[in-house]
C-alpha cells in the first residue's frame, strides 16, 4: 500500500493518501509567517495505523523547511508536539 502526504492548498489542508485515496487530513490557515493547524482527522476505517502522526509530522517538517511558525489549535497537534519535543521550537501561541 502506497502512503503519501501532500499539501492541498486549494482546500487549505495536508492530506494523507493510501493508494491515492484520502485517508485523513490536517486543516490549516496560512498566515504571512505562520501556519495555524486547526483540525486533524483520519477516516474511521484507517484509525490506529499511525496515519495521523505521520500526517502531522510531515506538516511540522514542512513548516520548519519553509520557515513558518506553528500555531497548534488542534488538540491532536498539541499532544503530538508534547510527545515530540523536537518540534517545540516551532510553536507560536498567537494567531495574529
Amino acid at each position: 500500500m502506497a502512503i503519501d502526504v501532500v499539501d492541498n492548498p486549494a482546500r487549505s489542508r495536508f492530506e494523507i493518501l493510501l493508494d491515492g485515496e484520502v485517508a485523513g487530513f490536517a486543516d490549516y490557515r496560512l498566515l504571512p509567517e505562520k501556519i495555524v493547524l486547526t483540525h486533524t482527522e483520519v477516516r474511521p476505517e484507517h484509525e490506529g495505523q499511525g496515519l495521523a502522526g505521520r500526517l502531522v509530522g510531515h506538516a511540522l517538517d514542512l513548516s520548519r523547511d519553509t520557515g513558518l511558525r506553528v500555531v497548534p489549535l488542534c488538540p491532536y497537534v498539541v499532544k503530538y508536539i508534547e510527545r515530540h519535543p523536537e518540534y517545540q521550537d516551532l510553536v507560536d501561541a498567537k494567531v495574529s
